[in-house]
């Protein structure tokens, strides 16, 4: 006889385990599915890892300046292989802390690969064979998996993926090229920079970061270039060949270009991860891979939904977070305690409430709309604009520049947007992602006084410039 469930997670990354943790908070007897470690991607191939690896090289590449501060080392060096069990241990920290959480909470871990079948049915593989279980609920939290071109030299030895190459133990990289200007790329371009690699950046598209608004890519560009790093926009891959290395041969504005390095890095997107996940006697509507959610994020299968990367354009571990939380509080029938977008005043679109970070030197951080985006829409906007070269902190830290600009209805005054470049943008966006889902205005924002002397100080100015313009 099957168990039954309350709710049945599949998938243990960031959705998946907070919506558990969320739901047997609430009482709901509940169970997650995940076939390799707690945690998913992020927690074991991706955020954590990632970052622990960048804050390491950064403070390579700091004290590689250390003497403008008059700070002397004699020597100076990196252990990759000790950098990679830092990294580790970060990694087993966090997936150890939810797994307390689970163990407190009384959430089944069931390791093993899901199936599901119609009436809420899941049939789970787990190295002693099949087992199976009922729900009432089933969330769907499967992820992404990192996407290989189809191109002639794909297969060759040393063109890897960012999951491969985050398990790398030994250095080999003195020259790498990364296919693909976006989060993941620039930011393994920002590790192995600051390591003294030689990196090349092959973007397709006219600019970095994709759809991102165009000057903070241009900005990210220029401070890239800045550091050594080659940026080739508008390249097309054609193929990857090996002649005393790996040759990556493209196009740049119909010229023919070629780059060798030891390494390649492919970093072209990921996409929906449903392998092996629908049985044969239920069926589920899909778009371009993704599965078909409603607001709700309910599937076409009643009582399934989908939350994170397997149905999401939008591919952040918060955002997955969030849509997991915001299920299962409809699955409880409570009141929201998160918000995905609002509606501000004179308009019926929705912005989007959910702040994106690249973690580059200088890090990225945007949340709400761009002046670009609001235009195109028809809304008037009013922005201000803080250029950080002046800020006492930067001035401080020997930074370059950087920015804060804030997009502001020019009606309401309510805050829409926000995009900042400078150290610790990262952590200066939570108070923009606040202010937009609270509707303050300008002057609302005005009223807190800032620390001095803080990066956040940008935040104060730009509002000022905003009122000078207004």
């Amino acid at each position: 006889m099957a168990i039954t469930y309350d709710l049945l997670i599949i998938g243990g990354g960031p959705g998946g385990y907070t919506a558990a943790i969320k739901a047997a908070g609430l009482g709901m007897k509940t169970a997650v599915v995940e076939k390799e470690k707690l945690g998913g991607t992020c927690l074991n191939r991706g955020c954590i890892p990632t970052k622990a690896l960048l804050h390491a090289s950064s403070l390579f590449a700091m004290m590689q300046k250390c003497d403008e501060f008059g700070v002397s080392v004699e020597e100076m060096a990196f252990d990759f292989k000790k950098m990679q069990n830092s990294k580790r241990k970060a990694v087993e920290a966090y997936r150890s802390n939810v797994e307390r959480q689970f163990e407190s909470l009384g959430i089944d871990l069931i390791h093993g690969t899901a199936a599901i079948r119609r009436n809420r049915n899941v049939e789970v593989k787990t190295a002693e064979g099949k087992e199976y279980y009922e729900a009432k609920h089933v969330i769907i939290a499967t992820g992404a998996a990192a996407k290989m071109p189809d191109i002639p030299g794909i297969e060759l030895e040393g063109v890897l993926n960012s999951d491969r190459l985050l398990a790398a133990e030994n250095w080999n990289f003195d020259q790498i090229t990364i296919v693909g200007g976006g989060v993941i790329g620039v930011e393994m371009a920002t590790i192995f920079n600051s390591l003294c690699s030689k990196v090349t950046i092959l973007e397709q598209g006219d600019h970095l970061l994709g759809p991102m608004d165009q000057e903070v890519a241009r900005t990210l560009e220029e401070e890239l270039t800045y550091k050594g790093i080659q940026v080739y926009c508008g390249a097309a891959l054609r193929e990857i060949t090996r002649d005393n290395g790996l040759v990556c041969h493209f196009t740049q504005n119909g010229e023919e270009k070629s780059v060798r390095s030891t390494q390649v890095l492919m970093s072209v997107g990921r996409v929906p991860y449903t392998e092996g996940l629908f049985g044969a006697d239920v069926e589920f509507e899909t778009e371009k891979g993704r599965l078909t959610v409603g607001e709700d994020f309910m599937t076409s299968q009643p009582e399934i939904y989908a939350i994170g990367d397997v149905c999401a354009p939008i591919q952040l571990a918060h955002v997955a977070a969030a849509q997991g939380t915001f299920v299962v509080e409809k699955i409880a029938g409570i009141p929201h305690t998160i918000q995905l977008s609002v509606v501000p005043n004179g308009m019926y679109a929705r912005l989007p409430v959910v702040p994106s970070c690249i973690y580059t030197d200088p890090e990225i951080a945007t949340v709400g709309i761009t002046e670009e985006a609001a235009r195109a829409c028809g809304m008037k906007v009013l922005c201000g604009k803080y250029s950080m070269s002046g800020n006492g902190k930067s001035i401080i830290s020997h930074e370059r520049g950087g920015f804060v600009r804030l997009v502001f209805d020019a009606y309401s005054k309510n805050l829409v947007g926000a995009q900042i470049v400078c150290p610790r943008a990262t952590d200066m966006i939570g108070e923009m992602a606040t202010a937009i889902a609270a509707g303050l205005t300008a002057g609302q924002l005005q009223m807190a006084m800032r620390a001095h002397p803080t990066y956040s100080e940008g935040i104060g100015m730009a509002i000022e410039d905003a009122f000078k313009k207004a």
